[in-house]
């Protein structure tokens, strides 16, 4: 009866470490110096495609298997693919236009 009451449920875990991750992240892209925001936009680019690959294979792969898979797992990766590609194409947007202000101007 003991080793029942200490198993964790995995739905309160996985959302634990989700909570904090969503904490630790706030605080860390808050308290960054204006100087580290073009790095850290690469980063947070990285991490994106690393999302997109993770996106794709949560669509694409239930599909390549002639299997349907479970369909919020689908759409959760649809949904995720898109925020990511958005984030991707505003860092770039970003990141270009920051760095066009460095940049002499043309006469």
């Amino acid at each position: 009866m003991d080793h029942i009451a200490n198993v964790v449920d995995p739905f309160v875990f996985r959302l634990s470490i989700f909570v904090l991750a969503v904490f630790v992240g706030y605080y860390v892209v808050w308290s960054v110096t204006p100087a580290l925001h073009t790095p850290l936009m690469s980063v947070t680019n990285a991490i994106s495609s690393v999302i997109v690959v993770g996106a794709l294979l949560a669509v694409g792969v239930p599909l390549a298997v002639n299997d349907s898979g479970p369909l919020w797992a689908r759409m959760f990766g649809f949904v995720a693919l898109i925020f990511a590609s958005i984030n991707i194409f505003g860092g770039f947007l970003v990141t270009s236009r920051m760095l066009a202000m460095y940049q002499k101007k043309k006469k």
